[in-house]
């Protein structure tokens, strides 16, 4: 793919307001925040807290990883769904101020992380096989613990919106 940044950034953006969405319509449903914050799927899972903080991790890692920039740190000290929001705020401005030609020659770069040592991913196969799913694991478990604390949240709340056009209409002769 000739132009990373086109299938990765906006992507981060658009899902991550849908998480902040999601986040938004637990707030309203008055849930104990403490708890909601530290539900988790399985007992081996990470709870709510993590599954945003890994998120926002993976979307401002790879923007950094594959536009050559240092990726800001953010401590993971979220206690409350307000944090988490201003979290996911900062990592969305963060994805914001990197320019788009930073991405240039994205694909081939030599994209390492420190967990697997001596190892390294292209550009393009870190996006595709690392970033991206990584990404959406963290982002769907996150959806998934909101609504299974009875949170009425669907897949349009996940998805943020589509970028529909209305069809052009001929009149018929």
């Amino acid at each position: 793919m000739e132009n990373i940044y086109d299938y990765t950034m906006p992507t981060f953006i658009k899902l991550l307001g849908g998480l902040k969405g999601v986040l938004a319509k637990a707030t309203e449903h008055r849930l104990d925040e403490g708890k909601l914050l530290q539900d988790r799927l399985a007992p081996d899972m990470f709870p709510l807290v993590k599954q945003v903080q890994v998120a926002t991790d993976q979307a401002k890692g790879a923007s950094a990883r594959l536009s050559g920039m240092e990726a800001p740190k953010f401590e993971d000290t979220e206690a409350t769904v307000a944090e988490l929001q201003a979290r996911i705020d900062k990592t969305i401005e963060f994805i914001q101020s990197v320019p788009q030609s930073a991405f240039a020659g994205a694909g081939e770069r030599q994209i390492t992380i420190s967990y697997f040592p001596g190892k390294f991913m292209t550009g393009f196969d870190y996006a595709r096989d690392y970033a991206i799913p990584n990404f959406f694991f963290h982002i769907s478990m996150a959806y998934a613990l909101v609504r299974k604390n009875d949170v009425p949240v669907g897949k349009a709340d996940f998805m943020n919106g589509l970028p529909l056009q209305d069809l052009e209409v001929t009149e018929a002769i």
